[in-house]
């Protein structure tokens, strides 16, 4: 039965999620959870963790009772290295120019290295996604929603 689900990513992504879900539950228990009416600041990880848990198990079953793809690999015959190398990067990306650049150039940055991840992006279509992105993040983010992040380091905000 163990070489059954034994390269099956699935499992492990069901096994992955509720780790994490069950860190996260954990966690949040040390805050003040509260009730549903009046919610403490341990509440949302402590739900957030359960839900996870619950869909780890969910996912970590239906790769257990599924039959079809046992012999499947856990990695693809033809991994996407840069399409993962520009996935990872963005965010990473969008930490340090945030710091130094400020919420504009981070933006942009993250999602224009993240849509050249895409096989099947082109420049001026990842070009233009950044542009309209990062209007609709300063947008949303800085003037309705006043997130304390400047636009533009050395800018006064």
């Amino acid at each position: 039965m163990t070489a059954k689900f034994k390269m099956k990513r699935d499992y492990y992504g069901g096994g992955l999620m509720m780790l994490i879900g069950l860190g996260a539950a954990v966690e949040g228990s040390n805050y003040h959870v509260g009730t549903l009416v009046r919610m403490g600041p341990g509440f949302f990880p402590v739900a957030l963790g359960v839900i996870l848990v619950l869909l780890g198990i969910m996912i970590a079953g239906t790769a257990l009772a599924s039959t079809e793809g046992a012999n499947d690999r856990f990695m693809p015959d033809d991994p996407q290295w840069f399409g993962w190398f520009c996935i990872i990067s963005g965010p990473i990306l969008f930490i340090i120019l945030g710091v130094y650049g400020g919420m504009i150039p981070a933006i942009f940055a993250c999602v224009f290295i993240c849509a050249l991840g895409d096989k099947t992006s082109t420049l001026k279509g990842a070009l233009i996604m950044s542009v309209g992105v990062t209007v609709f993040g300063v947008i949303l983010f800085y003037y309705l929603l006043k997130v304390p992040f400047p636009l533009l380091r050395g800018i006064t905000s």
